[in-house]
């Protein structure tokens, strides 16, 4: 892997650095507003325009965000504006926010030499032009599988940020802050990085190596380490699940010993906790890919369709032929009324209505247990 770092053609001498952000449909503004701050944050701290922003869409009319407010953009990327970084704003939906329009601009900014960039799901609209073969890119554990999947030049990776030569991708929330700080030290030095991370009441700036890790995770590892080696091995390997001998061999400890510390500290088997693994991944490639039912089936490790159709229903509660037909389908449901008098549609009812294409979409019923494990973990630590 090439050196993470901005690369030195993107230094320049001349202020301000003119930065575009792209608001693709259904973007977050949590990762619009992490992005931007600490921009502005900069210039206030050095009394200067070090950065000018402007917020761009398709048409240059308003953006719906993922929460179902709109926000205005300063222009379209019709405009004939010139930028020495773009960054690409992604969120919920994706796969079906952007046009062909979005990516044609995209790599016409490449030709440009800009520095581009993706936060969120923005990792998507650049893999779409080609503008991320080749380079190792960060993007959110919800759709890092597919985007994978989808797209197989791009080396995806599990790290919070990457600053891979000409390109920025980070994973989600707050984590474009990290990468933007990082960027500002590149460019600026530490000290600034130091004095916006104090403004922030920041402790410190995640490297970009750090890894993306879910509550569950984290607690293994303190409290159970070869637990969470083991449930690792099983992360990495749903294609071709690998027998219970062999897992727990790998971490040293017999079978009898392995099924003892799942039902212990996770309250289930080992297998019923690789076969659920195993249906999460289905249903993040069912809600975020094309591949069809019978390609999931045989990339999650079912050995056959109506196998994998089986489990699905027991433990997700519906086929997963519903379930690609809930996702895909153009239909709208109708608003809710009030009375007589039909209520426009809410923004928290348009923010659901986006969020049924995301695979942790209702994931609570289904993790309920194990966010109970999580909690008998930190108890027990």
């Amino acid at each position: 892997m090439k050196e993470n770092v901005v690369s030195e053609d993107h230094l320049i001498e001349t202020q301000p650095y003119r930065v575009g952000f792209l608001l693709i449909d259904n973007f977050t503004l949590a990762a619009l507003a992490s992005t931007i701050e600490p921009l502005r944050m900069a210039n206030q701290l050095t009394s200067s325009e070090l950065y000018t922003w402007q917020l761009l869409s398709r048409d240059g009319e308003t953006v719906k965000a993922s929460d179902g407010l709109r926000i205005s953009p300063d222009g379209s990327i019709s405009d004939k504006k010139v930028f020495d970084i773009v960054i690409v704003v992604g969120g919920v939906d994706i796969t079906r926010s952007y046009t062909s329009k979005e990516v044609a601009w995209l790599q016409q900014q490449a030709q440009r030499k800009v520095l581009l960039g993706a936060v969120c799901t923005g990792a998507y609209v650049l893999a779409s032009g080609g503008l991320l073969d080749g380079y190792h890119c960060s993007a959110h554990w919800e759709c890092l599988a597919s985007l994978q999947e989808r797209f197989p030049r791009v080396h995806c990776t599990n790290q919070l940020y990457t600053l891979d030569r000409d390109r920025m991708t980070c994973t989600g929330g707050h984590v474009p802050m990290d990468m933007m700080l990082s960027m500002i030290a590149r460019q600026h030095g530490k000290a600034l990085t130091n004095a916006i991370c104090d403004m922030f009441v920041c402790d410190r700036v995640r490297p970009d190596n750090e890894l993306q890790r879910t509550p569950l995770r984290r607690l293994l590892t303190t409290a159970q380490p070869k637990l969470a080696e083991v449930t690792e091995l099983m992360e990495a390997n749903l294609e071709e699940p690998i027998e219970l001998e062999e897992l727990a061999s790998y971490v040293g400890i017999s079978r009898r010993q392995l099924e003892r510390l799942f039902l212990k500290h996770l309250n289930c088997t080992p297998s019923r906790y690789y076969l659920k693994l195993r249906l999460d991944r289905a249903r993040q490639l069912l809600k975020q890919t094309t591949c069809s039912i019978i390609e999931v089936a045989s990339m999650c490790g079912f050995v056959s369709a109506p196998h994998f159709s089986r489990c699905y229903r027991k433990y997700i509660g519906i086929s997963p032929k519903e379930e690609r037909a809930e996702v895909w389908s153009l239909k709208q449901s109708d608003p809710p009324n009030s009375g007589e008098v039909a209520a426009m549609p809410t923004s928290s009812y348009i923010a659901l209505q986006l969020a049924q294409s995301e695979p942790s979409c209702g994931a609570i019923h289904f993790m309920s247990a194990s966010a109970q494990l999580v909690q008998k973990l930190a108890a027990s630590g």
